[in-house]
């Protein structure tokens, strides 16, 4: 079972403001989560469903540093659609 604690944070970026305009979050968690455990979380935390559930795994990039390869973390996020008149003030959308 999903906890709250699973949600790392809801992703600020260009494309996700303006998807928020139309009631979608774009939120980051831990790589074990999957649709069904995040709607959970929903339902129990902030009282209501999401209407859909979109997932992906974000691969880290490959970077130099100081010359040497390195590689980024890899995380996995989610785009929920949030019924209209609902908030998530918890997590400071």
């Amino acid at each position: 079972m999903a906890d709250i604690m699973d949600i790392k944070s809801i992703l600020y970026t260009e494309k996700s403001l303006g998807l928020q305009e139309k009631g979608v979050l774009v939120v980051q968690t831990a790589q074990n989560v999957t649709k069904n455990q995040l709607k959970e979380v929903f339902k129990t935390y902030f009282g209501f469903e999401p209407l859909k559930i979109n997932s992906l795994k974000q691969e880290g990039k490959v970077k130099r540093f100081r010359g040497k390869l390195g590689q980024r973390k890899s995380f996995k996020k989610f785009y929920v659609k949030v019924p209209e008149g609902a908030s998530i003030a918890a997590l400071g959308a």
